[in-house]
């Protein structure tokens, strides 16, 4: 993503996923997002992943929990340093793509995230799907479990995420992902690609920044929620 692109996110958000370097990222894009991150009072987020470069974080790896969690470990510290160095620090950690996936139904690979975050500091929450594997093993290491739901992407009538690639995979429409935020907000419902509507109790709500018009859609989604009377708030440890 441009650095243009970033900025108009953090003009709009309160609480910015940063990628780590092993999906996307590298030392001086995350130095410079977590300055123009700490200039704007937005908090950090670590986007911890798979090791994944070519495939942008999307394709699952049956990967030790072990060697995750190390994996996981890595990425926490090298941002948090780095965001320490830019006057702020990592607050909250959530996976991506693939990893985020997996860590809905694969015990070893959630375990292996909440064993990296303990290992770190235990007071960061963790933000994952509603009724996850991964929310499950945090709040039994006593840490915070944060559900969250997502604006810009469709759900299968399971609650889970439409595959990218699949019809319904993306909502591009504003209007249309401002009115399904504020309604997790307020009512805890999403719907489904197929009409169900689904119980998805959220306390935060995602924009992902490479959908089209990612920062429009964000400040949509922001003028909706204030308008509906919900507080934005950015996350803190």
């Amino acid at each position: 993503m441009a650095a243009r692109d970033d900025d108009a996110l953090l003009d709009v958000v309160c609480s910015a996923n940063v990628a780590c370097g092993f999906h996307a990222g590298d030392p001086l894009t995350m130095r410079r997002v977590c300055g123009r991150a700490a200039s704007a009072g937005v908090a950090v987020g670590a986007q911890v992943s798979y090791r994944d470069l070519a495939g942008f974080g999307r394709r699952f790896i049956d990967v030790e929990p072990a060697e995750l969690a190390a994996d996981v470990l890595y990425q926490l510290a090298a941002l948090d340093g780095i965001a320490r160095a830019a006057g702020t620090r990592v607050t909250y950690v959530k996976p991506h793509g693939a990893l985020y996936n997996a860590a809905v139904t694969h015990e070893g690979q959630a375990q292996a995230v909440v064993d990296a975050v303990l290992a770190f500091d235990r007071r960061l929450p963790v933000l994952g799907l509603p009724g996850s594997a991964l929310l499950r093993s945090a709040e039994a290491a006593g840490m915070r479990p944060v559900a969250e739901g997502f604006a810009d992407r469709g759900y299968t009538p399971e609650g889970r995420l439409v595959p990218r690639g699949e019809p319904g995979a993306l909502v591009e429409d504003p209007a249309a992902v401002a009115e399904r935020a504020v309604r997790m907000a307020t009512d805890g419902v999403v719907v489904a690609v197929d009409g169900t509507a689904l119980l998805m109790p959220v306390e935060s709500v995602c924009v992902h920044g490479d959908t089209p018009g990612a920062a429009y859609l964000a400040r949509a989604v922001r003028t909706a929620l204030t308008a509906a009377g919900v507080g934005v708030r950015p996350f803190a440890a």
